[in-house]
């Protein structure tokens, strides 16, 4: 009998999975591209869809996937934390491109009021790990930053995990690569994200992965969101629509086994997999007058381009860095660090080096110690470069005024604080105006003197997004040349603001000849062109190809990159969205050479002749820094 007893127990211990109930799954609400806009339907669908998931039993949690907002705000994005803060359950976030390249703040806003930019948590023996995509504050493809990479790499490897991104790890993202090399090696088996406004299933080299659908009500259906219920060993997705007066959760649209994802890419020994779809780094191998003189790489994104004087350089980095680098062979001759991102592009003049910081302060630090010399507050984030002119620096920022500084002082010359939008340009500066952009669609031109309002030019597009911001304006034959999101190149008369005309083509970058005489520009689809600063006032207001210096074919294909065009050595140095440079002939437009630093937005470059050769100091947004040099053109 007790024999029989134990073999009983015992064959009821064998059996005991087949008998036991099956693993409660991970139930999660999903909503992203919510675009939170004051006086848009978009808050009444996230007002419903927060509404209808307190209504829900059994949640684990709620993700939102990114772009709560639409403008990136700090009242945006209050306010959505605010609705987010009535959900009866917890919550986690990331951000998506419209809170970072459109932000106010510089992205501090953000951080602050949800308290991290990346999240990493366990349910039900799943980890769910999430970070913020970029491009943070400039026009590019979507970039993870440098340090959301740092802290991938510094996960432990091999635990079974979900990840959380706005975009889709596909060529969305210029690191992609990177991306999935590193999620394989921790552990995702499969990935979660949005941008795209629709459900669809994906695959990014073998990580099966979903986009979801927007909470905004659209043309073919009402506000709504996903359900996610995620087993030991599958998932399941259901789409709930909220109708006028009604909810429908559909059977699920999605449903895939999950297991483990083995590395299988080939890589180049660049790094770069076969999917690849740009110009890779053998490019440099056919320009090869272009030398690579040193390089280095940052921790952390770089969004700012340099000063330089005499024998040296300074930079920063989104991550609140300031360096100051020897230019001969990139030795970091001092650094300091700030409580705040920087994506100002510093001025030096003398001893004072000068930029803005996103803790809402100016600072002036000695050029050859690092040491703070003075600071002067903002009411909020400083995003613009300075301009040093004379013994006054100028810059805008995101409290709604400009300034003129004392340089060696950092006092109040004049303040203007007419500002409408937030300013992160560089302005043009002359004894005459100072010139600026904001992101409200207004260009502004303001008395050097006394900071006296002269002139305000608005861009016809209703959207914000169509602002002359970004474009760091240039100035020539008593004209303002500016690159506006419209695509088109305004010139301005500089002592009224009137509109003389446009020219086709551009995004945000513009450029002067190292005489003044031209005006460079690139469009967004594989061309660049140049035309002369004074030439005649075209009947009916556009520019004709005709008046045309030269109009060229650059190689460049698809490309938004914002960073300012320079001349130097008769070559027309043009930065690009995907870690390239090119530099055409000034007198013709034909291509002298391609070379590739990364992967990532190149920066506004340094660009000086030194015996009988061009030297080209250059970053890039993932981290890159390097010196280039050329003969010049003979």
């Amino acid at each position: 009998m007790k024999m029989t007893k134990g073999l009983s127990m015992l064959a009821a211990l064998l059996f005991l999975p087949a008998i036991l109930p099956a693993q409660e799954p991970v139930r999660f609400a999903f909503i992203t591209d919510n675009h939170f806009s004051f006086g848009s339907r978009s808050v009444e669908d996230l007002r419903r869809c927060i509404a209808d998931i307190n209504g829900l039993d059994s949640l684990d949690f709620v993700i939102f996937g990114g772009d709560l907002t639409d403008f990136g705000t700090d009242a945006e994005i209050r306010a959505v934390k605010g609705m987010m803060d009535s959900l009866r359950c917890r919550y986690y976030v990331v951000a998506g491109n419209h809170d970072a390249k459109w932000s106010e703040s510089g992205c501090n806003t953000f951080r602050q009021v949800f308290g991290y930019e990346h999240f990493d948590f366990e349910e039900k023996g799943w980890r769910f790990l999430g970070c913020n995509s970029g491009p943070d504050m400039r026009m590019a493809p979507a970039l993870i930053p440098q340090e959301s990479m740092e802290w991938l790499r510094s996960l432990e490897g091999g635990r079974k995990s979900i990840f959380i991104n706005h975009y889709p790890q596909d060529t969305s993202v210029l690191n992609y690569f990177d991306v999935t090399r590193e999620l394989k090696r921790v552990g995702v088996q499969f990935e979660i994200g949005g941008h795209w406004h629709r459900n669809c299933a994906l695959s990014y080299d073998g990580i099966p992965a979903v986009l979801g659908r927007s909470s905004m009500t659209d043309r073919d259906k009402p506000a709504g969101y996903n359900i996610f219920l995620v087993y030991p060993d599958r998932v399941t997705v259901s789409e709930r629509r909220l109708f006028p007066h009604s909810t429908v959760q559909f059977p699920p649209w999605y449903a895939q086994a999950l297991s483990p994802v083995v590395d299988t890419v080939q890589y180049d020994a660049d790094g770069i997999p076969a999917s690849y779809p740009w110009m890779r780094y053998d490019v440099n191998d056919r320009y090869p007058a272009v030398k690579e003189i040193w390089k280095m790489r940052e921790g952390s994104n770089i969004v700012a381009g340099f000063a330089r004087s005499g024998a040296n350089a300074w930079y920063t980095t989104a991550s609140g860095g300031v360096r100051c680098i020897r230019i001969r062979d990139g030795k970091l001759l001092w650094s300091r660090d700030f409580p705040g991102k920087i994506f100002s592009t510093p001025a030096v003049r003398g001893r004072w080096l000068v930029f803005g910081c996103t803790d809402g302060r100016i600072y002036a630090l000695d050029a050859r110690s690092g040491k703070v010399r003075w600071t002067a507050q903002a009411a909020k984030s400083v995003l613009g470069s300075p301009v040093i002119f004379g013994k006054t620096v100028f810059i805008g920022a995101s409290d709604g005024r400009f300034r003129a500084l004392a340089l060696k002082t950092g006092r109040p010359v004049w303040t203007f604080d007419g500002v409408e939008g937030f300013v992160e340009c560089r302005p043009w500066v002359d004894a005459q105006q100072v010139v600026f952009g904001s992101w409200a669609n207004r260009l502004y031109s303001l008395d050097t003197r006394t900071g006296r309002l002269q002139w305000v030019w608005q861009c016809r597009k209703p959207s914000r997004m169509y602002s002359p911001a970004a474009t760091w304006p240039v100035k020539s034959a008593g004209r303002i040349f500016i690159a506006v999101p419209d695509r088109k190149v305004y010139a301005l008369d500089a002592a009224t603001g009137e509109e003389l005309f446009t020219a086709d083509g551009g995004r945000e970058a513009i450029g002067l000849s190292a005489d003044g005489k031209r005006v460079y520009a690139k469009t967004m689809w594989n061309t660049s062109y140049a035309f002369p600063a004074d030439v005649a006032v075209p009947e009916g207001g556009a520019l004709p190809q005709g008046a045309e210096c030269w109009r060229v074919r650059n190689g460049a294909h698809y490309e938004i990159g914002p960073s300012t065009i320079a001349e130097c050595g008769g070559m027309v140095i043009t930065p690009t969205d995907k870690g390239n440079l090119f530099a055409l002939d000034s007198r013709d437009g034909s291509l002298l050479w391609y070379h590739k630093i990364s992967i990532a937005l190149v920066n506004p470059v340094e660009a000086w002749e030194e015996k009988g050769r061009v030297c080209i100091l250059a970053s890039t947004m993932d981290g890159a820094v390097t010196l280039l040099e050329t003969p010049k053109i003979q």
